[in-house]
């Protein structure tokens, strides 16, 4: 007998999204909106032709990939701009205001904006120009300064303190950085009168010290080397009033005979010589962003 040819049992219809509305995913580390609704996946608003620049160029002149790769980064789904991750290439953005993030950090695409780290010297200001003739920051910066550029110092260090100073023309940045709400931490090296055997003291400055304008704390504090009457203590803390770690280290009994900021946010300060300016790298600007939700 010949076998049956009925037809096999149809299978039951599974209800696929239209490709014109499915969020597209990749391997690559997501930007921060990528979950954001489908609807709203089709990128910023687009610049008549002429106008602006094409994303990839933009990303290859910030330093973040060359025009290629950045075509690649796009196609992964790892740029984002105004808020919208962008698919399509040849997109033209305008670097002055739109705000691209590569892998949810924000970069710097404009190209007039400066960013540096400076090591302020012992017995300098922290001010642009000095009404006495003291040295100060602004001598360092003269020729940037005369070239046109117009920066400005971000918080500030007592003449006797030296270390990390961060220098922009970036307001929004610098405005927020120095802002208490955002608690952007500093760390700080300072060597201190007396030998800190007792643990007690590092509990005082993490609970809170009475100061004349208020109280204040230390968010970490750290003995790194006790001997000769001295201490080498290393101190994180978010604070920003004046004198702040002297007052504090003062108040506990161990008053400041150096002090040195390392850090300020995820910026180190590292091997840079007294004096020495040097520009901060994408991935340090990107952090700054992020610390203060920019």
């Amino acid at each position: 007998m010949a076998p049956s040819t009925s037809p096999a049992p149809k299978k039951a219809k599974v209800h696929r999204p239209s490709p014109a509305v499915a969020v597209m995913l990749s391997n690559a580390k997501p930007a921060k909106h990528q979950n954001v609704d489908p609807a709203e996946t089709t990128g910023p608003k687009k610049l008549p032709w002429g106008e602006g620049e094409r994303l990839q160029k933009v990303l290859a002149k910030a330093g973040v990939a060359s025009r290629r790769v950045a075509e690649d980064m796009i196609d992964a789904g790892r740029i984002e701009v105004d808020g919208k991750i962008v698919k399509e290439q040849g997109l033209r953005i305008d670097p002055e205001n739109a705000i691209v993030r590569v892998d949810g950090v924000r970069v710097v695409v404009r190209d007039e904006q400066v960013y540096l780290a400076l090591n302020k010297p012992k017995g300098w200001q922290s001010t642009m120009s000095d009404e006495m003739g003291r040295p100060c920051v602004g001598d360092i910066v003269s020729e940037r300064i005369a070239a046109g550029q117009r920066l400005f110092h971000v918080g500030r260090l007592d003449a006797d303190t030296e270390g990390l100073l961060l220098l922009t023309n970036d307001g929004d940045l610098a405005h927020r950085l120095m802002h208490p709400s955002f608690e952007v931490s500093k760390t700080y090296l300072a060597t201190v009168n007396g030998e800190i055997n007792n643990r007690n003291v590092a509990k005082v400055l993490r609970d809170g010290v009475e100061l004349d304008d208020g109280p204040a704390k230390v968010d970490k504090f750290q003995v790194l080397e006790v001997g000769q009457g001295k201490s080498l203590v290393k101190l994180v803390l978010h604070e920003g009033r004046k004198h702040i770690v002297r007052r504090l280290l003062a108040e506990v009994g161990y008053p400041v005979t150096a002090l040195v900021r390392t850090h300020v946010g995820p910026v180190a300060l590292g091997d840079q010589r007294p004096g020495a300016l040097r520009v901060l790298g994408r991935d340090e600007i990107g952090k700054l962003y992020e610390a203060v939700s920019l």
